[in-house]
């Protein structure tokens, strides 16, 4: 049988060296929030004003003690700003913190902030507000990816390159109509941007713990000065509502899906196979071993940047599926989530908006691998339609035939001779080859959207009005 130093030694053993004073201090560890919920401090603080300028306004406290606790508050945020505040895990959160040292600097006035306002309605205020500001922050970097990708379009509106569908040679395009199609993608993760910000722009504050509260608050007032359209309609909805963080983290996982798609076009175009692009020494690094590599990192990272981005989308729907109303502490693992997403996000954007703009177009190479694979099969085959009045899937038997013709020889459709293609079909007249080089290709492409230069520039008309 043990004796009882053994029991205490494992004891101790069980709870860890981390952990040795026992279950106070895994409740300390498991509670506290202040490591990463004191990047709300601004957001606090703005929110207290606002709440304590109401309740003077409204007669709850007396002007006096408004202005002391707003002194006080603006001087806590100065004492972080500057770094010399000291957050304390023992006051567990932003809140006790800055309520802590408001009453070390002012007295009795300070317990008068707490007026009118539970801890559940004030993280809902400070993260709201936090996150509205990041997705107003995100719209501008968006912007200027969107806006890098225009520039590109407009230089190359021009530049012939190979479109493909299963990373196979499909039809010619320009570089300037494939840049569009991020600007498209990216436009709609600012778009839903916007909306999410539409969506979340009511104010929580005012809902108390869950039921409101009796006294005469004036929460139109306090949303009008924190720069929300008006107060949330819901007390319990309130305090229990999360959906503007999972709305962020979609948009992010959205937006960072994007990302990830052209961070691997980057990494192909990039391979001496392709050849379609170089990135600078800013976004590249060497090998160890191999000296004459030249990695690039940059978009690897952005890549991987998305699993990340994607797996703090599924934890918070994960920790919010099963939470009874109203407010439940498993909402605490909300911040840490969005705070690494968003992170993630603005470093991914930026670091693309300088690849778009770094990158050297080597639209020699793109050119030659344009014409590569038969890529103006297609126009074969609609020309076969329009002049020379066969069925399209007529056509289509016929340019296979041509293309089969073609491997034969080693040669590209251009290539062969008029005799070779009126073999296959006596229609076919020296016409057809004004429609089987890539420059002819693209300018034939002029329907609305489409690749043609022409239409290109349009699109990047319309686009710079919108930016």
């Amino acid at each position: 049988m043990a004796d009882g130093s053994s029991e205490t030694k494992s004891s101790n053993q069980m709870w860890g060296g981390r952990f040795a004073s026992g279950p106070d201090a895994i409740m300390e560890e498991i509670n506290a929030s202040i490591g990463f919920d004191k990047k709300l401090y601004a957001q606090d603080i703005r929110g207290s004003i606002a709440h304590a300028t109401m309740l003077a306004h409204q007669g709850i406290i007396s002007v006096e003690d408004k202005d002391k606790i707003v002194h006080g508050l603006d001087t806590i945020l100065s004492e972080i700003e500057s770094g010399v505040f000291e957050f304390s895990r023992r006051l567990e959160d932003i809140h006790m913190n800055v309520e802590a040292r408001l009453a070390a600097l002012i007295g009795p006035a300070a317990g008068r902030l707490h007026t009118a306002r539970s801890r559940n309605d004030q993280v809902a205020l400070d993260f709201r507000l936090w996150v509205k500001e990041e997705l107003q922050r995100t719209e501008r970097a968006l912007t200027a990816l969107i806006g890098a990708f225009l520039d590109r379009a407009e230089e190359h509106a021009d530049t012939v390159m190979p479109g493909f569908t299963h990373l196979q040679t499909a039809q010619p395009v320009t570089f300037g109509h494939h840049c569009l199609a991020y600007v498209e993608m990216f436009g709609r993760d600012r778009s839903r941007v916007r909306h999410a910000i539409e969506h979340m722009d009511e104010c929580p504050i005012g809902a108390a713990a869950l039921a409101g509260t009796g006294f005469p608050i004036d929460r139109h007032m306090t949303a009008k000065a924190l720069g929300f359209r008006e107060p949330t309609r819901n007390s319990i909805d309130t305090v229990s509502d999360r959906d503007f963080a999972l709305e962020f983290l979609s948009i992010a996982s959205i937006a960072a899906t994007h990302l990830s798609r052209l961070a691997e076009e980057i990494v192909i175009w990039s391979t001496p196979q392709f050849g379609f692009i170089r990135l600078s020494d800013a976004f590249s690094t060497g090998s160890s071993i191999m000296p004459q590599k030249k990695n690039p990192d940059a978009a690897e990272l952005v890549r991987a940047k998305t699993g990340r981005i994607n797996g703090s989308l599924i934890a918070l729907l994960t920790v919010m599926k099963g939470l009874p109303l109203a407010y439940s502490k498993d909402m605490q693992e909300d911040k840490e989530q969005v705070f690494d997403a968003a992170e993630s996000l603005e470093l991914a954007i930026a670091a693309m908006t300088g690849m778009v703009r770094d990158m050297t177009v080597r639209a020699d190479r793109m050119k030659a691998a344009a014409g590569s694979g038969y890529s103006t099969a297609t126009d074969l085959a609609d020309w076969l339609v329009r002049e020379a009045g066969l069925p399209f899937r007529d056509a289509h038997h016929v340019t296979g035939r041509a293309v089969a013709l073609a491997e034969q020889k080693g040669c590209d459709l251009a290539d062969l001779s008029l005799a070779d293609l009126q073999a296959i079909n006596p229609a076919i007249t020296d016409k057809v080859f004004d429609v089987l080089t890539v420059e002819a290709s693209v300018a034939s492409r002029t329907s609305f959207g489409g690749t043609a230069p022409a239409e290109v520039l349009k699109q990047i008309a319309w686009w710079r009005a919108r930016n």
